[in-house]
């Protein structure tokens, strides 16, 4: 699969929309190109940007630093040995809203191992923060528990890569998404915007069947997909 370089998906751009780089000029694409890109991250969790962070509680202390980057925690483990081992005995903390965990707190006051965590507060996002929020959990560690935070990490960036997944594994519907936010930029035609709008709606659902449906599951527990066929009546 050759997929598309940054360099290569604006002369597409322009070939397809035929334009010149008088109008669509680097910098305006690499705009569109940004723009295209935040939203196909948004329409689809990439597997590729599945993460995870570990670390070790502080006794006596219930919040942790969610790892520079994550865009959102799919869940908190939690081992039951201390110090750095990431093996042997442990548990999913289980979800809940702050306010549970508040309540969850006044009325549990010992520590011991935690059980619930929640999203204290959201920070600032990004590939390049420092500070994506805190996660807080209860109760409150009564050691130096050992913790796997599993995440979606925010992507590589064509602004500073030549390719990324995206690029280089879904290129198709990059270059439509691309296309439809640059009609919009160029004010038509309608029909054309709605055509590759279209075109990057019918990729999109293939590329998601693909990174949360096939990806995230093998013929020995799942079975092996069957499409239905319609036969005649007979």
């Amino acid at each position: 699969m050759a997929g598309l370089s940054a360099s290569g998906l604006k002369t597409q751009i322009r070939s397809y929309t035929e334009v010149s780089s008088t109008v669509l000029s680097d910098s305006v694409l690499e705009n569109i190109i940004l723009n295209a890109q935040y939203r196909i991250f948004r329409d689809v969790p990439i597997d590729a940007d599945r993460k995870t962070s570990t670390g070790n509680f502080t006794s006596g202390t219930g919040t942790v630093t969610v790892p520079a980057g994550a865009v959102f925690i799919r869940a908190v483990q939690v081992y039951t040995a201390t110090g750095s081992t990431y093996t042997g005995a442990n548990t999913y903390l289980e979800k809940r809203d702050l306010t549970f965990l508040e309540e969850y707190i006044s009325a549990t006051t010992s520590t011991g191992t935690p059980k619930y965590y929640a999203m204290l507060d959201t920070g600032a996002t990004g590939e390049s923060s420092s500070n994506s929020g805190s996660i807080i959990v209860s109760p409150t560690p009564s050691a130096t528990f050992a913790y796997k935070i599993h995440y979606n990490a925010a992507p590589a960036l064509l602004e500073d890569n030549d390719t990324n997944y995206i690029s280089l594994n879904f290129p198709n519907g990059l270059l439509y998404c691309c296309l439809a936010e640059t009609y919009g930029f160029l004010k038509g035609p309608a029909d054309m915007l709605q055509l590759y709008e279209q075109k990057y709606q019918q990729e999109v659902q293939k590329f998601g069947g693909e990174q949360i449906g096939r990806r995230r599951r093998d013929d020995y527990t799942d079975g092996t997909v069957r499409i239905p066929v319609n036969s005649p009546t007979p």
